[in-house]
């Protein structure tokens, strides 16, 4: 254990550099993510909150759409790749903070650069690889705390809780977890103090405008939360699985480091309350029955922790750095889209691995993560090719419909250089958006669950079946018209918050 606590910069930055070479090239293969393409669309219609998302992806998006202009698929993943690279060096600073040397710093970060999830989610632009900022962040000031700092770091605390809510809601379960953990720990010290609870303050006024938002539009998040639960849309895995899972995610070698981190937390007093936040966290995730990768933010810190205790024995560490760097080398290849499609599955059925499934719908062979950047460019194509074909009166007039935003944004953003008009969604935040003043007379609809005999006419005029998509976008474009309600009418009750 080191004794000046100090992080050894020159290989935090060393290792950082490779995540950052590593991500910035990984990020420019396959296309945008079906999420990706929504935020986009969010990104042109900025407010203080979404139905199924914090405020700042949307922000996220539009500096992403900008870099684009010039650097393509890259320049808009560049904060991304910025997320990722910063995740390494909270995770070299967390580790010489709790006493970690030289030896140690190296082998968290080498763990976290490789683990599968984080090669992942570093892949394409979205609000999860900032959240794990926030968190690992929020850890440091605890860390602080217990190692004799201020208390008045509580309000550094509140500060980066209250952006990392208008990042991601889940932020919450981390302060949940947190202020319990306190309670069972000789930092509840910090209860008998002003400073903490001027950090919840503080947190909350940064995260009122959402507050706010939600509470002016009938609080949709939680609405839509109660839908997902109620349509059995998720996979529930019970305790072993979702164990499982967390397990896999990592890298199975990789799991001796962060188990033995969550020994070590709870066999040094000082740094306990880290072990019961960990714990809590994962207890309210099985219970809530969420997606295996919420825990994820948190595991920096246990591979850090693991990491110190390893370190202490030069042969304990050697064979870490062997399995962590094996279980990575299987592992980059299948976390990151730098392999053509056939010669991705021709790898992953070498190694007789199936993607795991976080949705019920999800039957590809290929991940959700990859399958999702895969057809929309085909469905656009072919949208154009028959909103074209319309006499120009009656192309006025049509209305492009998707069933989901993944649908509707793609027609947004690749519809552009076809000259097709903004698409409508009855689907997540598209819903407020509104209908844009069309009748529905005539309406080219995109897999849309909507009942035909709406309509007094309804033809399939094209098919969607790109061999790498997601199967539920391998389907029918209908061409609708005389709808027997004015769509006016009938948009109210079209509403899917799911």
């Amino acid at each position: 254990m080191s004794s000046d606590r100090r992080p050894h910069w020159p290989l935090i930055l060393a290792l950082a550099g490779v995540k950052f070479v590593f991500a910035l090239y990984a990020s420019g293969f396959y296309s945008y993510f079906r999420d990706e393409l929504y935020y986009i669309a969010c990104g042109h219609h900025l407010d203080w909150g979404f139905v199924d998302h914090s405020p700042l992806v949307a922000l996220y998006a539009r500096f992403g759409e900008w870099l684009s202009h010039g650097f393509g698929l890259r320049g808009f993943r560049f904060l991304a790749v910025v997320f990722g690279t910063a995740r390494i060096v909270l995770t070299g600073v967390i580790t010489a903070r709790l006493g970690g040397n030289r030896a140690a710093q190296a082998l968290a970060c080498t763990a976290v650069l490789l683990a599968p999830i984080y090669l992942g989610i570093d892949s394409i632009l979205s609000m999860n690889a900032a959240e794990h900022l926030f968190w690992l962040a929020c850890i440091l000031v605890v860390i602080e705390i217990a190692n004799g700092g201020s208390e008045k770091l509580w309000l550094l605390f509140g500060v980066l809780a209250g952006i990392g809510l208008q990042n991601k809601h889940s932020m919450v379960f981390l302060g949940f977890a947190l202020t319990v953990a306190l309670l069972l720990t000789p930092l509840r010290r910090s209860l008998a103090r002003p400073w903490i609870y001027l950090g919840g303050v503080l947190a909350v006024l940064l995260f009122l405008p959402n507050i706010l938002w939600q509470w002016q539009h009938g609080f949709p998040t939680l609405e839509l939360l109660a839908n997902v639960k109620n349509s059995g849309k998720n996979v529930v895995y019970g305790p072993l699985d979702f164990l499982k899972l967390q397990a896999m995610m990592l890298h199975p070698f990789a799991a001796p480091v962060w188990i033995a981190g969550l020994i070590w937390l709870f066999r040094t007093p000082r740094y306990r309350i880290l072990g019961w936040t960990y714990v809590i966290v994962l207890a309210t995730f099985i219970w809530l029955q969420a997606k295996d990768y919420y825990v994820a933010p948190i595991y920096p810190m246990l591979f850090a922790a693991g990491a110190i205790w390893i370190s202490r024995s030069r042969l304990a560490s050697v064979i870490a750095f062997v399995l962590v760097i094996a279980g990575g080398a299987m592992a980059v290849p299948l976390a990151t889209p730098i392999l053509p499609p056939q010669r991705y599955l021709a790898y992953q059925r070498a190694l007789g691995i199936e993607p795991a499934h976080a949705e019920v719908s999800h039957t590809s062979e290929m991940p959700q993560l990859f399958a999702d950047q895969f057809g929309w460019k085909e469905m656009v194509e072919k949208v154009a090719k028959f909103y074209h074909s319309l006499p120009p009166d009656v192309r006025a007039k049509t209305a492009i419909v998707g069933s989901n935003y993944g649908e509707a944004a793609a027609i947004d953003f690749y519809g552009k250089k076809y000259g097709l008009p903004p698409a409508i969604s009855a689907h997540q935040s598209y819903w407020g958006w509104g209908y844009r003043g069309y009748t529905g007379e005539s309406v080219i609809l995109i897999e849309d669950e909507t009942d035909p005999n709406d309509w007094t006419t309804v033809q399939v005029v094209a098919q969607r079946s790109h061999p790498y998509a997601m199967p539920e976008e391998n389907g029918p474009i209908f061409y609708c018209t005389g709808l027997r309600k004015p769509l006016a009418e009938l948009w109210p009750s079209l509403k899917v918050w799911r």
